[in-house]
């Protein structure tokens, strides 16, 4: 067996703390297994601008106790690095090691002489968020996964600001991770519950009360008539606090039985995204047996939301994140009369159909790196500079900011505006789905078809660069299903001529009459990404706009060298 894999997998058994993961690797080297250790030691979790995430398991490469204690270490040097003290937050979800690394986090952060406050139980990443802004904490740490399988597990950092780190600061707590020694060294409080640890300042329900307060109190005022909702939060933790807001607004709340508890083996759906086909299947039923005015589902950790509105054709439509973003988006804009300037941001791989939505009111619309860490830091940039106030920031992938009282993806505050917006659909006498055709019939029927090429195993990193290689200014498509580019815009250079929130990074948009396509790897899974979004007349049939979108999709896969089949 190659020997640097041998003495990576027997130092981390040196340091590891724990007995299980120890017994893990032991037996693998015992087994002679090369290929199993490389696979847990040849390298290490990469922290980034989304913490670090991965399976669960043993050795660097994998989630586990002493990565982090090691990641935590690394954290507290960074901020002891800054001037004065402070207070972090910990919070965690329902994974079954979720509790045990937040105890480890919230030990190895009051041993190094930080305040910790630490939530009792399981809570909302959004939750965590907010306590982090409310207390003015320097840092908050959320130990989950989302919406990523049951092996999998992750560690989810906010900076001073209450928003998620992004350059340069992840690259300095990266820096301070690799100086940190074998976590068995690393000074820790003990505890197996961050509540019981000593010297943490418990946090409990008056959060959540101070939240839900401020989520009633920012509600548009607005006619609405009572709504009886079909609501899952998909075995996570979302099921009480979802249950409260939706109620606390006025709306009856039925929620499926076998999906309400939080349970991080996810028994009922093997991947626990809203996104994924079938996941919706329980909470479907259930509204039609309760004859439901509105589905709603949030992912594990509570900052998506999901939509399904009631289709006199099919039962019951749901609705895609860029539709559900601009309906939003118009609906906010709509109730919201303040004089400062009103403020929209949405990722780019999110519908340009926002741009018109905000210009139709008279709102600002920026446009960001995917991910919440930038939508959230223009909006603050742009509030600090310029005096804009954040209305709604939103991605395609089900996430949502309904103004400023979190400073990132809220499926809490998100659902009680969607079930708002709804109530107010009836009390003027139309539905969901009729209020989209307003937008359509005033704006054009925008169709988006996303693509995901999944490439696997060890050569999937390499296959992935290698299709971004293909694509870019000088190396193109001259027509995509029929549609002539007409230009190129690549984003992994000219980060001087851009605001901070689109800097440098592997994405390629490429425009053509009528509508756009985007490429870029997945930051966190091994996928090639590809977003196209066509623009028509609404007098066309939208299936023939998502099968010219989709075809288009296919093109520039097959451009790429990974095309689907």
């Amino acid at each position: 067996m190659d020997d640097e894999v041998l003495r990576r997998a027997g130092a981390w058994v040196e340091g590891d703390p724990d007995p299980a993961t120890r017994a893990e690797l032991e037996q693998l080297i015992e087994a002679g297994d090369r290929d199993a250790l490389a696979a847990r030691v040849d390298g290490t979790l990469k922290f980034g601008t989304a913490g670090i995430r991965g399976v669960v398991g043993a050795g660097p490469l994998r989630m586990n106790r002493a990565v982090v204690i090691r990641t935590t270490r690394g954290l507290a040097e960074h901020l002891l690095d800054e001037p004065g003290g402070g207070i972090v937050v910990v919070g965690h979800d329902a994974r079954p090691d979720s509790e045990r690394f937040a105890a480890d986090a919230t030990g190895v952060l009051g041993a190094a002489g930080l305040e910790v406050h630490a939530f009792d139980g399981v809570v909302p990443t959004p939750l965590v968020a907010f306590a982090a802004k409310e207390l003015g904490a320097i840092a908050a740490v959320v130990i989950t996964a989302s919406h990523n399988p049951p092996e999998w597990n992750g560690y989810k950092v906010y900076d001073h600001r209450a928003v998620q780190i992004v350059p340069p600061t992840d690259t300095s707590i990266a820096r301070a991770i690799d100086e940190v020694g074998p976590a068995r060294q690393v000074p820790r409080r003990p505890g197996d519950r961050p509540a019981d640890i000593d010297g943490v300042h418990v946090l409990g329900d008056e959060m959540f009360d101070r939240y839900l307060a401020r989520v009633l109190a920012a509600r548009s005022s607005t006619d609405r008539v009572p709504l009886r909702i079909a609501h899952t939060p998909l075995h996570g933790v979302g099921g009480e606090p979802v249950r409260c807001a939706l109620e606390a607004a006025g709306y009856e709340v039925h929620q499926v039985a076998s999906q309400r508890e939080p349970d991080g083996g996810f028994p009922t759906v093997p991947f626990p995204n809203p996104e994924e086909p079938g996941a919706l299947d329980a909470v479907l039923a259930l509204a039609t047996e309760v004859d439901a005015d509105l589905v709603l589902a949030n992912d594990p950790d509570v900052d998506r939301l999901a939509v399904a509105v009631p289709d006199s054709d099919a039962g019951w439509r749901p609705l895609d994140g860029n539709e559900i973003g601009v309906l939003l988006a118009d609906h906010l804009l709509r109730h919201d009369r303040a004089a400062a300037e009103r403020l929209v941001v949405t990722s780019i791989v999110s519908t340009p159909m926002a741009t018109a939505i905000a210009e139709a009111h008279g709102a600002r619309h920026e446009v960001t790196l995917t991910g919440f860490k930038w939508i959230c830091n223009a909006a603050l940039d742009l509030a600090e500079t310029e005096g804009a106030r954040l209305v709604l920031g939103f991605e395609e992938a089900l996430g949502y900011c309904v103004g400023e009282l979190v400073r990132d993806k809220d499926g809490i505050n998100a659902a009680v505006a969607f079930a708002d917006l709804a109530a107010a659909c009836s009390a003027r006498g139309t539905t969901v789905l009729g209020y989209l055709d307003e937008l359509y019939g005033a704006h054009g029927r925008w169709i988006s078809a996303p693509l995901s090429i999944v490439r696997a195993g060890p050569d999937g990193p390499a296959e992935m660069a290698a299709a971004m290689e293909r694509i870019g200014i000088d190396r193109h498509p001259e027509a995509l299903a029929g549609r002539q580019v007409e230009s190129v815009r690549d984003l992994r250079s000219g980060a001087d001529q851009r605001p901070r929130w689109l800097p440098d990074d592997a994405v390629v948009e490429l425009t053509f009459d009528g509508g756009r396509a985007l490429v870029r790897p997945s930051g966190t899974e091994p996928k090639l990404k590809i977003y196209v979004d066509v623009r028509g007349p609404t007098d066309r049939p939208a299936e023939q706009a998502r099968a010219d979108a989709a075809r288009i999709a296919h093109d520039l896969a097959t451009f790429l060298g990974v095309g689907p089949g």
